[in-house]
């Protein structure tokens, strides 16, 4: 502890003895909210490892004492500045010490801790800040501050820009701008001079406090502010925990947006409850080089870091000596028909099967167990996918190296855990059995609805949106699903997006859109048909994985819209459009496609911050295109708007190839 916060913690700490259990049983339920978890755990599990983060190649560790003395400091150093209860503090950064410090310092205040996703552009932080009436902000570095800085509309209330890095600062003049470690100077002086402080912040919060305001997607328009209180976050924890989701004192990475729901439920909500060791890595792209130095036993991560993972195992054993590659070959598909069979409820027999068995002993000493430790999941006793479907071969691969990698589906309104697979019940095709304490039912309309303790209350300061939401007191997830017989539940896709082309026939382009992006070589696809004779598509190729399968052909090139351009990645596409079209019903096959000269991108609004397809702007932007893939010419010129991140906006002309697709196996 600092000098002169020690006794400030640890009175404050003194007040929830009567609240929280001994030590010995303390899960950290019991407590009333997050930040009293933090100080109860800096009091009773002073010296454990709460945090480390990797700075200039070496891991510091913060203990459970360190992090209640930095949330104390900020905490107080805000008050001196003026926050009061009802504050919101943007937050605004990749993972960091003090944005998670910064968070639980406004909730000891009863302020409204507010993340924002690093990628956020000027326009999208402007709606954000005025909805809130924002007068603090709090920046992880000189680009976030810039950000701040920059903004007019929307930030006229905004006194107070804090910041972490201070590289690239030292010349601003900006009366606003004030360093964490002045902030936490204040602090101290502050506490000295308001003795009991602290004790009575402690006792004046609520369960039903708000703990963090996150923002919805925004498929369809403006996100919507989505309030989780402390009562809330804790229940969503105390549901999976009930059923086996994750246990105490993992240790996990946080590397996913502070803004994103997953990321405040893991490393900050169940963190404090089940006092997990969050390891935040040096830079986003270190993250997999981090992952195999920390080991952790509980890893997260959407489908296409899975798919990302596994093209970069693709890679490196493409570029390894031919003993390694021959292993990989024979054993790899080995282990996923074995791991196929189990799930399909099958087990080798007979003198055959027990050959199978041994080799797939042997394996996990040759390839498996290398592949497992060179990817940092050899200590993995939890790994979970969420967000969309993931492929069924990227997800039988590392089940097949012997990654206990399971399914699960949640929203922001419901502190992201609603229903999971258990280790005995995974299936390909379902995201598991609703968790403890949450009901799942189908609509009428087959849409999910639910209801939990941790389902939040309404949307902030929008009761128009929040009564739409509900519907007899059921939440209204938007997804569309059903219930298999034996209670797991299997998404289909929003409801929103189920359309119906020309000749009535309805489906949902999400479910086609998975399919496609099952392959490593399309990153993002839009399937096109509502009110249209047939389906065609634009494709997005992932760079990376194409760049590789071209160079390794010889086909040269030299940037993305010209790689997407060359005949052979037409080729190769299209053989990826014909496998999907043969899983697919004769009226609900791709016709045409197009092979886009970008990604979408979501500075162009194309995409929600958390890659969710805008299908209007879609329909917006690439209506010429569109327009030619239900024509008859070989080839579509674009100009096509790009927004910069400064907010500049840019053209760039382009003459794309569409590319007719044969009738498929």
């Amino acid at each position: 502890m600092g000098r002169g916060t020690e006794p400030v913690v640890r009175g404050a700490t003194a007040a929830l003895e009567a609240v929280a259990p001994s030590p010995a049983g303390f899960h950290g339920f019991d407590a009333p909210t997050l930040v009293g978890l933090v100080l109860y755990n800096a009091q009773h599990f002073g010296n454990r490892v709460a945090l480390r983060e990797k700075d200039y190649g070496i891991w510091q560790e913060y203990t459970w004492a360190d992090y209640a003395r930095h949330v104390v400091e900020m905490a107080l150093g805000l008050e001196a500045l003026g926050f009061q209860p009802g504050d919101a503090l943007l937050i605004l950064g990749d993972n960091r010490p003090r944005l998670y410090f910064g968070m639980l310092a406004a909730q000891l205040l009863r302020g409204i801790p507010c993340p924002m996703y690093p990628d956020a552009i000027p326009a999208e932080l402007s709606y954000i800040a005025r909805r809130v009436g924002a007068r603090f902000a709090l920046a992880e570095d000189q680009e976030q501050v810039d950000k701040f800085l920059s903004l007019s509309e929307g930030a006229e209330s905004l006194s107070c820009i804090l910041y972490d890095d201070p590289r690239g600062l030292s010349m601003y003049d900006d009366p606003r701008l004030i360093s964490c470690d002045r902030l936490q100077a204040l602090g101290r002086e502050y506490g000295r001079e308001h003795p009991g402080v602290v004790e009575q912040r402690v006792g004046a919060i609520s369960p039903d406090d708000i703990a963090v305001l996150l923002h919805s997607s925004g498929t369809t328009g403006n996100p919507k502010g989505v309030p989780l209180t402390h009562r809330q976050a804790l229940a969503a924890v105390r549901n999976a925990y009930t059923a086996g989701y994750f246990g105490q004192g993992e240790d996990i990475v946080a590397y996913l947006p502070v803004a994103w729901v997953g990321d405040f439920t893991f490393s900050v909500a169940a963190a404090a409850a089940l006092r997990f060791t969050v390891n935040i890595p040096e830079r986003q792209e270190t993250v997999l080089r981090d992952l195999r130095e920390i080991g952790p036993t509980l890893y997260f991560a959407p489908p296409r870091n899975w798919d990302h993972m596994l093209t970069h195992v693709q890679v490196r054993m493409e570029e390894s000596g031919r003993l390694q590659q021959f292993l990989f070959k024979k054993l790899i598909p080995l282990a996923v028909e074995l791991e196929r069979e189990r799930l399909n409820g099958r087990r080798p027999q007979g003198l055959l099967g027990l050959w199978r068995r041994a080799l797939r002993w042997l394996g996990e000493g040759l390839i498996y167990g290398p592949i497992k430790d060179h990817l940092g999941l050899s200590r993995v006793r939890h790994a979970y996918t969420a967000g969309e479907a993931i492929g069924e071969d990227t997800f039988l691969f590392f089940r097949a190296l012997g990654v206990n990698l399971k399914q699960f589906y949640g929203q922001t309104e419901n502190a992201a855990l609603t229903a999971a697979q258990t280790d005995d019940e995974v299936k390909l095709r379902t995201v598991g059995r609703p968790l403890p304490g949450v009901e799942v039912r189908i609509s009428e309309t087959g849409e999910v609805l639910l209801r939990a303790e941790s389902l939040f209350s309404g949307y902030y300061q929008n009761p128009q949106a929040t009564e739409a939401a509900f519907v007899d007191g059921w939440f209204r997830t938007g997804d569309a699903g059903q219930l298999d017989e034996d209670g797991h539940l299997i998404i289909l896709g929003r409801v929103e997006e189920v359309v119906t082309t020309a000749t009535g026939v309805r489906y949902v382009p999400q479910f086609i859109e998975n399919q496609l992006k099952f392959s490593p070589y399309i990153k993002e696809a839009a399937v096109i048909g509502a009110g249209k004779p047939y389906l065609t598509a634009i494709i997005c190729i992932d760079y990376d994985a194409v760049g590789h399968w071209a160079e390794g052909r010889g086909v040269t090139y030299t940037s993305y819209a010209d790689l997407s351009q060359k005949p052979a990645v037409y080729d190769l596409i299209g053989e990826v459009v014909r496998r999907v079209n043969a899983q697919m019903p004769k009226e609900l096959r791709i016709r045409r496609f197009v092979n886009l000269h970008k990604e979408f991108d979501p500075d162009d609004g194309e995409l929600t911050r958390t890659r969710k397809l805008r299908r209007n702007v879609i329909n917006e932007h690439y209506a010429g295109v569109i327009e030619a893939l239900y024509g008859d010419a070989p080839q579509v010129e674009v100009a096509a708007r790009i927004v910069y991140e400064d907010g500049r906006a840019g053209v760039i002309q382009r003459a794309l190839q569409i590319r007719q697709v044969e009738d498929g196996p």
